[in-house]
Formats: structure tokens, C-alpha cells, sequence
């Protein structure tokens, strides 16, 4: 007998807590969501994993290296953690490498006004930065990392919060993500709020083709001005201009195929696996959690709301109208965000078809959000 309770006292039975037990619900709530309702699985799935997995008792997969022994007991997601996020950081660069071999500016070059809907979309990210500063509760090194959450931008938030407040990485990520999940369910009523019938059955004209020439100088001015005036963006804008280049000078499709598929796929099964993994619930269960997620959501939508006021207000003045839904596209969820701009613009007008408008605002909306990350940086780090 005393040998059986003194292998039951060995178990992670006999030391699971109330709060684990919850969290890896929690863990399977999200598989639940990214299997059963296909939610964003590419990021919800393993970030459910993770969760459930450090959420075991006894398991030490969190353990960080130390100076003295390096990985010697360390854990898999903290030595994941340290090197690829923490120390090194190379995890979100590398996923916005893949990010540009998968992105289209064709139209934001032949609408080059929608990189105005981009930039006034990250009016979000302000709102929660001075939001989380007057809380009182966060130091201005988190209220950045907080802040980001606005632009709907999971890579960016990961980068800017692993490298100004690690300790709140993992809740800053998943909030992230989680509002990028539910872009349609979140983004609709505040569109539909701020617009009018009329608005939204504004018909776009068809954008002109643009040239290979275009999509090959273009991309290449932005890599250079939006890196000599923030240069601390250079990580995440040179990545994703580098992916975007490889995949528009058709020379490499070995390299833009390996950048949009191997690359970015193997970075995202370790980021995601190790944002669950700092799902603990010793971090979950704190207060300053519940005001993270009501400061993120308070960003997503005044991100939302900036860009559908701002194309109201530039239709002021020009004789071709912008469809206002296409300014809540400026946040950084591709192509989700310009996917509820089409869907929210057919229920309208049958013949709206706003997709490839929407999506100049939405690739703006990652250059930007990127952008400011790379302010705060040098503001905060100096």
C-alpha cells in the first residue's frame, strides 16, 4: 500500500490544481475550435496543444537554460522560448518571410490610397498603449507590447512583446491570435455601425493590372524608406519584403516555394507550440490577464473603426468613392479582414466584389503595424 500511494504522490494526478485542470480545458477548447469549427487551426491547434501539454503537472517543458548549464535541464518549450523568441528572436522573422512570398501589393500599387486605410487603422494600437499606461497596472515597456495587439498582427505582437516583456508574452500572443480568429465576428457590428446601406453598396471600380516591373520597384522603395526612417523595424520589414521579392521576380520559385511553405510552416509549429507553452496557469490566473484581453479587444476595434471613418472621411474628396467596409482591412489579419470587407459588401450589393480592393489595406496594414513596433522599439530600447 505504501508503495502504491508513493507512486500515486509521484504522479501528476496527485499535484494537478484546480487552474491546470482549467487550462487544459481551455487547450481543448481551442483543438475544439480550430478542428470542429476550422478557426484559424494552423495557429489554434497547436497552441491548444501547447497549452495542455505545460498545463500537466511535473513535466518541466518550461524550463529556461540557464548561464551555468545551458540546456542541461532545461525544458523543450523554454529552451524553444529562450532561443527562438527571447535570446535570438529569429521565430517571427522568419514567419514574416513567408508571409511575403504569399502576399499580392498589386493592389495596394494600383490603389495607392489604401495605404492611408492601412496607417489609420493603427490608431488601435495607441488606444491600448496610452489605455494600458493609464491603467496604472502596466509599465510602458508592456503597454507596448499590449498596444501592438490593435494592429491584429500575431507575428509583430510575438516580436515586440519577446523582446520589451517576456513575461506576458504568452497572453499578449494568444489574444493576438485569438482576435484574429474571430475577425468575423468581431469586425461586422463595428462596420455595420459606422456605415450606412448606401456606404456599403458602393461598387469599386475594377483596379488596373500592374506590371512586373511595378511589383519588383515598389516593394523594393518601401524595403528601403520604411527601414532608413524606422530602423528597427528591419527584422520584420526586410523578411516580409524579402519573401515578396523572391516570389515577384520569378527566378527563384524554389526559394519562394521553400519561403511560403517549409519556412514558414516549421516556424509556425514552434511558435505556436511555444505561446501555449507560456499559457501557465500561475500566469493565466492573474488580473492583469482580464485587462489584457478587454485592452486588446478595445484596440482590435478602434483599429477596425479607424479605417472604415478614415475612407468615409477621404470620400470627401475624391470623386471615386471607397467603399468605407474596405478600411477595417487596414488591420493587420491577412487576408481575413479583407475577406469580412467582401463577404459584409455582397450582403449589401450583390455585385460588390471587394476582396482585391481590400486587400491594399490589409498588406498596408502589416508594413504599418510593423512599422510602429519598430518606433516603440527605438523609443523604449533607445
Amino acid at each position: 500500500m505504501n508503495e502504491f500511494l508513493e507512486f500515486y504522490n509521484s504522479t501528476g494526478l496527485a499535484s494537478i490544481s484546480w487552474q491546470q485542470a482549467v487550462m487544459v480545458l481551455v487547450g481543448f477548447a481551442f483543438m475544439f475550435l480550430a478542428v470542429a469549427r476550422n478557426m484559424e487551426p494552423y495557429e489554434l491547434l497547436p497552441i491548444g496543444l501547447g497549452i495542455i501539454v505545460v498545463n500537466l503537472p511535473l513535466t518541466g517543458m518550461t524550463v529556461l537554460p540557464t548561464e551555468a548549464q545551458g540546456v542541461q535541464g532545461a525544458g523543450l518549450f523554454g529552451i524553444v522560448f529562450h532561443y527562438g523568441l527571447a535570446f535570438w528572436n529569429i521565430l517571427p522573422p522568419l514567419m514574416f518571410l513567408g508571409l511575403g512570398a504569399g502576399t499580392d501589393f498589386g493592389p495596394l500599387i494600383a490603389n495607392p490610397r489604401t495605404l492611408l486605410l492601412g496607417a489609420a487603422a493603427q490608431i488601435g494600437i495607441f488606444a491600448a498603449f496610452w489605455g494600458a499606461l493609464a491603467t496604472g497596472i502596466f509599465d510602458i515597456r508592456e503597454a507596448a507590447a499590449i498596444g501592438i495587439i490593435g494592429g491584429a498582427d500575431g507575428p509583430t505582437t510575438i516580436f515586440i512583446t519577446a523582446k520589451l516583456a517576456p513575461e506576458i508574452l504568452g497572453i499578449t500572443a494568444v489574444i493576438a491570435y485569438s482576435y484574429v480568429a474571430t475577425v468575423a465576428f468581431v469586425q461586422p457590428p463595428i462596420m455595420k455601425l459606422l456605415t450606412t446601406e448606401n456606404e456599403r453598396m458602393i461598387e469599386m471600380k475594377p483596379l488596373r493590372e500592374v506590371s512586373r516591373r511595378e511589383k519588383l520597384i515598389i516593394p523594393t522603395v518601401i524595403l528601403v524608406v520604411v527601414i532608413l526612417l524606422v530602423p528597427r523595424s528591419a527584422p520584420l520589414i526586410s523578411m516580409f519584403m524579402i519573401g515578396n521579392l523572391l516570389k515577384e521576380s520569378g527566378v527563384v520559385p524554389r526559394l519562394t516555394q521553400a519561403a511560403s511553405d517549409v519556412i514558414l510552416y516549421v516556424a509556425t509549429i514552434f511558435l505556436m507550440l511555444t505561446i501555449g507553452g507560456q499559457l501557465v496557469a500561475e500566469r493565466v490566473f492573474e488580473f492583469q490577464t482580464i485587462v489584457i484581453l478587454g485592452l486588446g479587444l478595445a484596440a482590435f476595434s478602434a483599429g477596425t473603426a479607424g479605417g472604415v471613418l478614415f475612407a468615409k472621411f477621404m470620400n470627401l474628396f475624391f470623386k471615386d468613392k471607397i467603399n468605407p467596409l474596405i478600411g477595417s482591412a487596414g488591420v493587420s489579419a491577412v487576408p481575413m479582414a479583407a475577406r469580412t470587407s467582401h463577404h459584409l459588401g455582397q450582403q449589401a450589393n450583390p455585385k460588390n466584389f471587394l476582396l482585391y480592393h481590400a486587400m491594399g489595406p490589409n498588406a498596408a496594414g502589416v508594413i504599418g503595424s510593423a512599422a510602429v513596433a519598430g518606433v516603440f522599439l527605438a523609443l523604449i530600447q533607445g
